[in-house]
């Protein structure tokens, strides 16, 4: 016989499911992330509203199931030789986007009358920016590779690390408040069981990570069932010692981050991530209680507006001093206009301690409202609202922006080249070395500096800048140029306005260049595409490559057919 208890609990996952679904399809319509979905569902699902949350128990255990497997996947990302290679631009934007958002926000939420303790709070919550739905708009608008995104994902991985460092400290506090019979011997057993257990992770990266993972990869259906089971042990491990489910789901990840399985057990990863996701914020809207939301609207409006015009404006300063071009500050700085799922774990974290209230939930779950909801529409219509504001930014741009202008050894806008290539990566360089052997004079143009310093290596003339960047084409003197190659690498999807390809093309003709235009594809379909909007040729690397091959194999075959007659 089927226990009662157990049919209810399923019918409800159920219909929570299935409302996911419907709500999550008008967010589609309306280009919403999930995260906006979810807490949408979260709410909705609450007791103030369908009140359809009565499994609370088991709703909270996916909740803590989910924020395992969040941190878990964070701790991937924090793999110890990506972050000794960050570059500088990437920790000073970081830190210094945390540090006047952390400040600013502070003194705002102490004018809006809210108490100093829960200020600082909100104030750290505000700092976050979601990985998640950057990566996701950045990915659909394939600007994941010019040097804005690039930038911003430098950032992102700085801010992953100050929110470790934020939930350590908060679970060092937690401890602090736990010594009410064992006193500083209990803190004590629990920084010495933390210890051993960062100790164990240590050998176990040196010794066993890869190994292990070596066999298990073998079954990418295993591999899934063990990296879920390795962070939800972790964490239940961390929970026992007294230090927390989160630290012990993230120092699972960061136990495997170092081997080359990261990426696969991360993208595997994703879906039941954001399935379990949703249980966070169903289990945050059981809690909610929508009759105080309506306090909160004017202080959530002007935290808001702190964040969506604050963060933004933050970034454009640090990088314009820095010396980048108003246009790379401000593409950088949309990316973190709105407050991350981190946020609302953070301030779930102060609840559990005791340090806050469900009225300061309320308030950052309204503001992830509102900021994750425009700045999807920011992100995606950025160019457009860069031409808007462009007249408005010369004061976040040094008079030489010298990040991406004086970067080369011939100047930035040479006049003595045959042919431009930019994108100098091996497709790239072969082009251009053959190009060099034939004695043409050939640029090369990208923003990786490890790329411009191979290219330098071969005696080639290289030059710092981003295809995707009209002020940098328009600053190239194109007089003598014969053609421009791009050999810039596109993720796979449909052609937008901001592919590099397109938004190369779009460059050269706002400055009347007469020349001809390689430009690069992967499918027919696209290269169809580019021909119709203008390029001479298309380029593409595998069915060149293809067809090259099979020359080779029918000339072999008929030299060994006239060998044999």
């Amino acid at each position: 016989m089927v226990d009662g208890s157990f049919e209810t609990i399923f019918y409800e996952i159920a219909l929570l499911v299935l409302l996911a679904a419907g709500v999550g399809f008008i967010g589609l319509l309306m280009r919403q992330p999930l995260v906006v979905a979810f807490i949408a569902v979260g709410v909705l699902a609450g007791p103030d509203a369908l009140g359809l949350v009565s499994s609370v128990e088991f709703i909270e255990t996916l909740s803590q199931i989910s924020i395992a497997v969040l941190l878990f996947l964070v701790g991937l990302k924090l793999d110890v030789s990506l972050v000794r290679n960050l570059g500088k631009v990437a920790v000073a934007t970081g830190l210094g986007q945390v540090t006047f958002t952390a400040l600013f926000g502070f003194v705002i939420c102490l004018a809006l009358g809210i108490d100093p303790l829960t200020s600082i709070y909100i104030s750290v919550a505000l700092t976050f920016s979601s990985t998640i739905i950057i990566v996701k708009l950045l990915s659909d608008k394939q600007e994941i590779g010019a040097l804005h995104g690039k930038i911003a994902l430098g950032f992102l991985i700085v801010q992953d690390i100050f929110v470790v460092l934020a939930m350590v400290t908060l679970s060092a506090i937690g401890v602090g408040l736990g010594e009410e019979t064992g006193g500083l011997w209990e803190v004590a057993q629990v920084f010495l069981g933390g210890a051993v257990m960062v100790g164990a992770v240590v050998l176990f990266i040196r010794y066993g990570a890869n190994p292990l993972l070596g066999q298990i990869a073998r079954s990418p259906e295993l591999m899934v069932i063990f990296a879920v089971g390795w962070a939800a042990s972790l964490a239940a491990l961390g929970d026992a010692l007294g230090f927390g489910k989160e630290l012990g789901g993230l120092l699972a990840g960061v136990s495997l981050a170092s081997t080359e399985f990261r990426e696969a057990i991360s993208s595997r990863l994703a879906s039941l991530r954001d399935f379990l996701l949703l249980f966070f914020f169903i289990n945050l809207g059981a809690t909610l209680q929508l009759s105080t939301l309506g306090e909160q609207i004017g202080p959530a409006i002007t935290l808001s507006l702190f964040v969506l015009i604050g963060n933004p404006l933050i970034v454009l300063a640090i990088m314009g001093f820095m010396g980048y071009r108003k246009r790379t500050g401000f593409l950088a700085g949309l990316t973190v206009a709105q407050i991350s799922e981190f946020s609302l774990i953070f301030m779930a974290m102060g609840i559990t301690i005791g340090h806050v209230g469900d009225e300061a939930m309320g308030l950052v779950t309204l503001v992830g409202l509102v900021t994750i909801a425009l700045s999807v529409y920011m992100i995606t219509w950025s160019h457009k609202l860069y031409d808007i504001c462009e007249p408005f930014l010369g004061i976040f741009e040094r008079r030489v922006a010298h990040r991406e202008t004086d970067d080369t050894d011939s100047g930035a806008a040479p006049s003595a080249h045959d042919f431009i290539i930019f994108g100098l990566g091996r497709y790239g360089c072969r082009i251009g070395a053959r190009l060099n052997e034939e004695g043409y004079r050939v640029l090369g143009v990208d923003f990786d500096p490890e790329a411009l310093a191979n290219w330098r290596r071969m005696g080639l003339e290289a030059g710092y800048g981003d295809a995707t960047d009209p002020e940098f084409v328009a600053h190239l003197d194109l007089s003598n140029v014969k053609a421009v190659v791009s050999a810039v690498p596109r993720d796979r999807g449909a052609l937008t306005e901001a592919d590099p390809q397109l938004a190369l093309l779009h460059g050269l003709r706002s400055v009347n260049y007469k020349g001809r235009v390689f430009l690069s594809a992967q499918r027919a379909s696209e290269a169809d595409e580019l021909l119709k909007r203008g390029a001479s040729v298309v380029l593409n690397p595998f069915d060149d490559a293809a067809d090259y091959a099979v020359r080779q194999l029918i000339e072999g075959e008929d030299e060994r057919q006239k060998e044999s007659a």
